[in-house]
């Protein structure tokens, strides 16, 4: 996995403050609980780009995958830390596309966490991947004017 430390260049993030429940027996945050954490990030980002509604997690017909997940864990988070998930769409391909992500504790200013994952778009009756509606890309580079676009023409 490539490195994305540079949070100056992500302009979404979401915040969370690390509840008991997220814990492990080591006092510091379940590595599982990390995904989470990006699947929230990534539905506030759909949501406020406007690929989601601002209500339910409808995608009007469309369907999406989860291909590819991934993550360099490099520090703990502790119980009532206070995070930011910095997220981005890097690039855009035909049917899929590419999220990165960082976590940086606010409480000290620590990148923590560094991910990133791959959505494809899917038909929902064939199970296929399909290509991304005309749309999807016009509002992806309307927030993210610097996202690579690697579809075929």
């Amino acid at each position: 996995m490539k490195p994305t430390k540079n949070k100056e260049n992500f302009k979404h993030f979401y915040d969370v403050v690390v509840t008991f429940d997220q814990i492990d027996m080591l006092h510091i945050v379940n590595n599982a609980v990390y995904f989470n954490y990006f699947e929230q990030a990534r539905i506030k980002y759909a949501k406020d780009l406007g690929l989601l509604p601002k209500t339910g997690i409808s995608f009007n017909g469309l369907t999406f995958y989860m291909v590819k997940n991934e993550i360099n864990y490099l520090k703990a988070a502790l119980f009532e830390d206070r995070l930011r998930i910095y997220t981005r769409i890097s690039y855009v391909k035909n049917s899929s596309f590419g999220f990165e992500h960082i976590i940086e504790n606010l409480d000290n200013n620590v990148i923590i966490a560094e991910g990133l994952g791959v959505l494809t778009h899917v038909d929902p009756v064939k199970k296929k991947s399909t290509p991304l509606p005309e749309e999807f890309y016009k509002k992806v580079l309307q927030f993210e004017p610097g996202v690579e676009i690697l579809k075929s023409r």
